[in-house]
C-alpha cells in the first residue's frame, strides 16, 4: 500500500480482527515485544498490539502460532510514515501485511471459502497489489535454508517465497506476478484499461476477473490454488496467461536474496515469462 501508516492504521485493524476472529483467537498465541523477544499474546497483549498499531508512525508486527520453529498460522505488518526522511525519496516504500494459514486449513474449508476470507481481509484495504497462493514456509535467515529454498523454488514455479519485508522496501506500485489470486488496483488496473478490458484480455475459461469497490479487481486462476511441477510438466498456463499482461508492472528486485544470484533472481521472477 503506496500510502502511510496513518492512513491505513484502522484498515489493518479491521483486517487483522477478521482474520483472528475467523481462525480463532488462539491461532495467534505469540508477538515480538519491542526488545525482540517472544511475549504470550493474552488479553495485554492485544492491548499492546492495538495501541502500537493505532499510535505508533512505523509500527512492525509479528503475530504467531508458536515462538519457535515454522509457523502455521502468521500475521506480519511492516508500517511506513512516508514524509518521514527515512522513506521521502524512495517511491518504492510501501506499509505492507500478510495473513499465513496452514494447507490444512485449504483442505478442510476448500478453496471458495479460502477466497472469500482473502477477499474479506482485503476488502479494507487501500492496496495497489497484492496476492494470495501457496508459498514456501521457509526461515531464510537459517544457515542453509536459502539453498534449500533455491533447490525446489523452481521445481515448483506457483509457490509464492515470502519475503515481504524486503518487497516493503521497494515494490511502489508495481505488481508482483501472477498468482491463484492475484489483487490490482492503482494505478495498474487504470493503465490495464479497467477490469472489463482485463477480462476482454483472458482468453482462458478458467480464469475469472472480480470487479472490486474503489477501482479495484482480483483475478483468479482456477478453482484451487497449483504448485505446480516443472518435472512432471505442469507448467501453469493461467499463470503465463496473466503474467504476460502483467509484464510491463512486474516488480524487479534491486538485490538478490541470500543465497540466490541476480541470476536467479530475474529466473525466478520471470518464471512464467521466459
Amino acid at each position: 500500500m503506496r500510502r502511510s501508516h496513518k492512513e491505513v492504521a484502522q484498515a489493518v485493524m479491521r483486517s487483522l480482527e477478521t482474520y483472528s476472529r475467523t481462525v480463532g483467537q488462539k491461532a495467534l498465541g505469540w508477538y515480538v515485544d519491542p526488545e525482540g523477544d517472544w511475549q504470550e499474546l493474552d488479553d495485554a497483549g492485544w492491548d499492546h498490539i492495538r495501541l502500537k498499531l493505532l499510535e505508533r508512525s512505523s509500527p512492525i508486527l509479528r503475530l504467531r502460532d508458536t515462538p519457535s520453529g515454522v509457523s502455521q498460522y502468521a500475521f506480519d505488518y511492516y508500517g511506513k510514515s512516508l514524509d518521514s526522511p527515512l522513506f521521502v525519496n524512495n517511491p518504492g516504500a510501501v506499509c505492507a501485511v500478510s495473513f499465513c494459514l496452514p494447507p490444512e486449513y485449504l483442505e478442510t474449508h476448500g478453496p471458495a471459502h479460502v477466497c472469500e476470507l482473502a477477499l474479506e481481509l482485503a476488502a479494507p484495504l487501500p492496496f495497489n497489489s497484492g496476492h494470495a497462493s501457496f508459498a514456501f514456509n521457509s526461515l531464510m535467515q537459517l544457515p542453509g535454508g536459502s539453498a534449500e529454498l533455491r533447490q525446489w523454488c523452481f521445481r515448483y514455479p506457483g509457490m509464492n517465497i515470502q519475503t515481504l519485508e524486503d518487497t516493503a522496501w521497494d515494490i511502489g506500485t508495481r505488481v508482483q506476478g501472477a498468482y491463484w489470486l492475484t489483487f490490482l488496483g492503482q494505478p495498474v488496473l487504470g493503465e490495464l484499461g479497467g477490469a472489463s478490458v482485463l477480462r476482454a484480455r483472458l482468453s482462458s475459461p478458467d480464469i475469472s476477473v472480480r470487479e472490486l469497490e474503489g477501482g479495484r479487481a482480483v483475478v483468479t486462476l482456477g478453482e484451487w490454488p497449483e504448485a505446480g511441477d516443472t518435472e512432471e510438466g505442469r507448467e501453469l498456463p493461467l499463470h503465463r496467461e496473466l503474467a504476460r499482461i502483467l509484464e510491463p508492472w512486474l516488480h524487479q528486485r534491486q538485490n538478490p536474496w541470500n543465497g540466490f544470484t541476480q541470476e536467479d533472481m530475474g529466473r525466478w521472477e520471470r518464471r512464467f515469462l521466459d
